[in-house]
Parts: C-alpha cells; structure tokens; sequence
C-alpha cells in the first residue's frame, strides 16, 4: 500500500492522460453527508468485505476517509485480498479541504 498525498490526487484526477483512479470513501454515511471528493464511492468501513466483489482490482484505488487511519486498515485489507495497485490518502478529506478545496465544508 502506497501513501498519497492530497496534491497529488488532485493532479491525477486533473491530469486527463492518466485513468482516473477508483476512490473508495470509507466513512459513514452521516459522514459522506458533509463533504465528500467528487466522484468518490461510499462504502462504509465495515461493508468493504461484504461489498468486495463491487471493485475493480485492476483499477488503481485510493481509499479515502476522514484523516487516513480507517482508510489505511482498508487499504491494508484489499492488498491482503489481491488488490495490488492500492493507496491511501493520506490526512483523508479533512486535508483535501484544508489543501485542496478550501470550500469543503470540514467537521
């Protein structure tokens, strides 16, 4: 599992000769109600195992939550489930807003 930083998502989402990556956001629902990255997938934490078959394993993923803690369990988990291409975000929404779109609501 690789680190990403905020900076360089958003140059990988903007960079239009690169495929977009799949973001998974594995916060709760309550949570993806205040602020979420655009084009991002809810799938709370807990559901990943059960919703497994829903990702593309091929496709690189970057999972998302609030801060980077819960999303590096999950990425940790898909790599031990053959997803070799996984990175998580590192400080999570909280830093995307803070660095990258300042007008995301933060909580």
């Amino acid at each position: 599992m690789q680190q990403l930083s905020v900076t360089d998502l958003a140059a990988w989402l903007a960079d239009e000769s690169r495929p977009k990556p799949q973001l998974l956001d594995v916060r709760e629902k309550h949570e993806w109600a205040i602020c979420r990255i655009e084009g991002s997938q809810l799938m709370p934490m807990n559901t990943v195992p059960a919703q497994l078959q829903e990702l593309d394993p091929e496709r690189p993923l970057v999972c998302v939550c609030h801060h980077g803690g819960r999303s590096m369990q999950v990425a940790i988990f898909l790599e031990r489930n053959g997803f070799s291409n996984v990175f998580n975000l590192s400080g999570g929404v909280d830093a995307w807003a803070l660095q990258v779109d300042n007008s995301m609501a933060r909580y």
